[in-house]
């Protein structure tokens, strides 16, 4: 007898090599390069992981992503840790990614270099867009843990070099997971709710990188950026240097620093402002008394024991010059005589009259001056000007 057959479907086919991939991989660490890597809206990133001969398809789930501190791309090299399955409807193998570490750099390394080629890119590292401090401000924010030794030393360099500043603190986490998201909250939180505060001191005391690694993350990065009031960041000891110190407005190395950058000495600039004042009375002092000999000069002066000096000498003046105007108006109208008459010489000498009391003639035909015998002919009237009287004549 011929044995039955059993005929799968392509479902069914999928489903039990699934099950069969599923059961028969236990977690495990594979080697590759990443190729074909895209990150959707979803938060779920799909890639391949490749050798030299050959590659398998694989995602990062969002759920996963929250524990891989650098960012998938195309050529990284990366150990990555996860489970072995395979994708039902189209029947593919898939590497589902739980975890993962740059093959050749740290994690937070690789992160760290990647978040800060972005932001340097899009420009919020540029000095042109830092916002500078105010001279003398009124009050300071705070952003700090509440109960770290950074919050003490700020308060008392800041009470000590203004008695009387309005200082508010806003405790934050620090460190560990959700303290990127409180540290930018409360700087959104100052600049939403107390607008008027003048300068914000953002930071913490020095540590490990994974501790200082809050202030490394975008978030914390972008709430800087978008702040209307200044930060000067403060993170860590002097060789401690994170990405909120590049966003940030001004960077100390220290939060007691900080502090110090914040605000004046109130003492020193109560010595300034004594100085200032004695000086202004020394001036104001040495002007009266500049101004008091001037006046004793100007009160022992002749022209003010008797005014009339003032006026006597151009009384004359003019007396004297009303004496001359009328000589000089006399030479004038004599010398405008001879130049007159010296012009009317000149013109008598070039007058056609005098040319006609010498014999000579002025013939005119019909409005127009005679030259030439062929501008008239027979029959024409001709009018024969002389020296006295005119001739009318008829042209033969």
């Amino acid at each position: 007898m011929e044995t039955a057959r059993r005929v799968l479907t392509i479902s069914e086919l999928n489903g039990q090599v699934h099950d069969l991939l599923e059961s028969s991989f236990s977690e495990l660490w594979v080697e590759g390069e990443i190729s074909n890597c895209k990150a959707y809206p979803s938060g779920h990133t799909y890639l391949s992981l490749k050798d030299d001969k050959a590659q398998v398809r694989a995602v990062l789930f969002k759920g996963s992503a929250f524990g891989v501190k650098f960012k998938f791309q195309d050529g990284l090299k990366i150990l990555a840790r996860g489970r072995v399955t395979s994708y039902e409807a189209r029947g593919e193998l898939q590497f589902i990614i739980s975890g993962a570490e740059p093959r050749e750099k740290g994690a937070l390394q690789l992160a760290l270099e990647q978040l800060t080629a972005k932001l340097k890119a899009e420009g919020l590292f540029d000095e042109d867009r830092k916002k500078p401090l105010p001279p003398y401000p009124k009050s300071v924010g705070v952003v700090t843990s509440g109960s770290g030794a950074a919050v003490r030393d700020i308060i008392h360099v800041l009470s000590r070099r203004w008695p009387g500043l309005d200082i508010r603190v806003w405790p934050v986490k620090v460190q560990g997971p959700g303290a990127a998201e409180e540290i930018s909250d409360a700087i959104r939180g100052f600049n939403e709710l107390a607008p008027d505060t003048d300068v914000l001191l953002v930071g913490r005391g020095g540590g490990s990188i994974e501790d200082l690694w809050a202030f490394n993350e975008e978030p914390v990065a972008r709430a800087i950026a978008a702040s209307t009031i200044p930060i000067i960041s403060c993170v860590g000891h002097e060789t401690d240097t994170t990405i909120a110190d590049f966003v940030a407005d001004l960077r100390a190395p220290t939060p007691s620093a900080a502090a110090e950058m914040a605000v004046p000495e109130k003492a020193a600039i109560d010595d300034r402002i004594y100085e200032l004042v004695d000086a202004m009375t020394q001036n104001l002092r040495d002007a009266l008394e500049s101004l008091g000999r001037r006046l004793s000069y100007a009160a022992g002066h002749p022209l003010l024991s008797d005014p009339r000096r003032l006026w006597q000498q151009r009384v004359q003046r003019v007396d004297e010059l009303s004496m001359r105007l009328p000589e000089a108006l006399k030479r004038l109208l004599e010398n405008t005589g001879l130049r007159l008459g010296a012009a009317a010489g000149r013109l008598d000498a070039i007058s056609p009259l005098n040319v006609l009391a010498r014999g000579y003639a002025i013939a005119t035909s019909k409005g127009k001056v005679l030259t030439k015998a062929r501008q008239v002919k027979t029959g024409d009237a001709v009018t024969v000007r002389l020296s006295e009287g005119e001739i009318n004549c008829e042209v033969s």
